[in-house]
């Protein structure tokens, strides 16, 4: 006999209909879930850290940045510009030195260009350029910027531009004996690297470091300016002025290194306020 299949219904059952899906629904959403856009979870109770308490972070992504207590602000920059600095007039200076005493290339071309610009320009502007480098001149003005320096409470940048210009002629002196480079209009040695050059960079530069970067402008043209009193007048060779400058670009970036470690260790040791219940 025939089996007859059973009906998927049965008048007094109610009919079995599949579940639809409702555009925008999840089916995970059952009795009690959030309308769209609500903070509740699917059992009704608030999620442990609400979308609206979030904090974004630096660039707007969520995510909390909690302050840590004393720490400084971004100083590597700083530090890591000044070191390269110093090691690059370092090496520059290394390299005229070495052209200077082994007579190379570069001192050959030195002596030319000398040559065929000394005596140049009315002597009395390049005799007052030239002075600018002498410690009558430099010296009072450093002086003042330390002074003012101190009056703001900022003892470790003035002390380290004060010792920076005490190496001037500690490192000068040896290296003249040592190099005994006669002058361009005179057979007497002792002329590389050049004193007043290394004295005016040291003095205008460190002066606008200690009173505002804004006057570091005015120092590079007065710097630049000694010099080239200094060549034109025929005190120093060029390579006499430009081993100066590179001398007291480590010395002057060694300054900026301790004042900026010293301002690093003060923000570090100084607590932060706290904004919020303990």
């Amino acid at each position: 006999m025939r089996e007859t299949p059973r009906s998927q219904g049965t008048a007094g059952d109610s009919k079995a209909w599949l579940p639809q899906l409702r555009p925008g629904r999840a089916l995970a959403h059952t009795t009690g879930a959030s309308r769209s856009g609500s903070p509740l979870r699917s059992d009704g109770r608030p999620p442990q850290t609400p979308r609206g308490a979030r904090q974004t972070g630096p660039h707007g992504r969520p995510g909390t940045t909690p302050p840590v207590p004393g720490r400084p602000a971004s100083f590597p920059g700083p530090l890591r510009g000044a070191a390269a600095v110093a090691a690059l007039c370092a090496a520059l200076f290394a390299l005229i030195t070495w052209q200077v005493v082994d007579h190379g290339p570069l001192r050959a071309l030195d002596e030319r260009v000398d040559r065929a610009v000394v005596g140049g320009g009315p002597a009395g502007l390049t005799e007052f350029l030239a002075d600018l480098g002498s410690l009558q001149v430099a010296l009072p003005v450093l002086a003042a910027a330390v002074g003012l320096a101190l009056y703001r409470r900022r003892r470790v940048p003035a002390a380290a531009l004060v010792v920076a210009m005490a190496l001037v002629p500690a490192l000068v002196a040896p290296l003249k004996a040592l190099t005994d480079r006669p002058g361009p209009l005179t057979p007497e040695t002792g002329y590389f690297p050049s004193g007043h050059a290394a004295t005016a960079m040291v003095a205008y530069a460190g002066a606008a470091l200690l009173v505002g970067r804004w006057l570091m402008p005015v120092a590079v043209l007065l710097t630049v300016a000694t010099g080239i009193g200094l060549v034109l007048r025929g005190y120093h060779w060029p390579l006499d002025v430009l081993g100066s400058w590179s001398l007291c670009g480590v010395l002057l970036a060694g300054a900026v290194l301790v004042s900026s470690r010293d301002r690093r260790r003060s923000c570090a040791g100084t607590p932060s306020r706290r904004t919020g219940p303990s």
